[in-house]
């Protein structure tokens, strides 16, 4: 593609409500305040949910008179060839010529993905260099990374999210010898102790040696990350917007969160 490629950051996973675009969102943002370049790109047109938190910052900017770090965002849609193979090198050739483009003036890219499968989720996969999977602490979302045997809680086998990401890792060597840095955080978390969130723990263990990705803790269960939304704001924008006085100790510990798994990415 260019010998000058920014580091590809993809949120991913198959099922709807798991935290992608705040994920990405909070990803973007905190990457810019450490003073990278960052472009983001929302392969899920249809709902289009990164796109307008972006879109929501920017008329918040307005309405307030301030300035806030904002990324260049592009939107790629599905293509509409009806021969399968033709739409499926389209989709291939944007997103190609996407990232070539935005790898010339920027650090990092952050694309956000459709909670559901397609040749274009498949395909933005394949191009991450970090793989961000944020995962609800439930039985229900675990089900997309394997099957558990209900009386032994013991995993039977990857399930298919596990497989497609295996499949786009053989994909991304062959086409260009690199790997994929798999990270699957979880998400929402409950901040007492419980049997279902030891199992959980337990179960992502033994499943992260079988199919290779490391695990984070992501973000708690907090209603401010919701709130956020509709002003285009991240956890990160608190003090700039609010006044360092404004800081609770939820507000602290949830920046804290986004920090973390800024790190634990690895680009600084």
């Amino acid at each position: 593609m260019t010998t000058k490629r920014a580091h590809v950051i993809v949120t991913g996973n198959e099922k709807g409500g798991s935290g992608k675009s705040t994920t990405a969102m909070h990803l973007v943002v905190g990457l810019l305040r450490d003073g990278l370049r960052v472009a983001c790109i929302d392969l899920d047109a249809r709902q289009g949910t990164l796109a307008t938190y972006l879109a929501n910052r920017q008329r918040y900017m307005d309405d307030k008179g301030i300035d806030l770090p904002v990324p260049q965002v592009r939107v790629i849609k599905h293509s509409e060839e009806q021969n399968r193979d033709a739409g499926e090198a389209e989709d291939k050739r944007r997103l190609e010529e996407t990232i070539r483009e935005l790898s010339l003036s920027h650090d990092a890219i952050v694309i956000d993905t459709p909670g559901a499968d397609s040749p274009l989720t498949r395909l933005g996969h394949s191009f991450a260099d970090t793989l961000i999977t944020p995962l609800n602490d439930s039985f229900i979302d675990l089900d997309v990374l394997a099957r558990v045997d209900p009386v032994t809680l013991k995993i039977q086998s990857p399930s298919h999210y596990s497989e497609m990401v295996w499949q786009q890792k053989m994909r991304r060597a062959k086409r260009d010898g690199c790997s994929i840095d798999w990270i699957v955080m979880r998400n929402r978390l409950s901040h007492l102790d419980a049997r279902n969130k030891r199992e959980i723990e337990r179960l992502l263990g033994e499943l992260s040696e079988r199919v290779g990705f490391r695990q984070v803790a992501g973000f708690g269960e907090r209603v401010i990350y919701r709130e956020l939304f509709l002003a285009g704001l991240t956890m990160m924008d608190i003090i700039d917007v609010l006044g360092p006085e404004s800081l609770t100790m939820s507000h602290i510990s949830a920046r804290q969160e986004v920090r973390s798994l800024i790190d634990a990415i690895g680009l600084n």
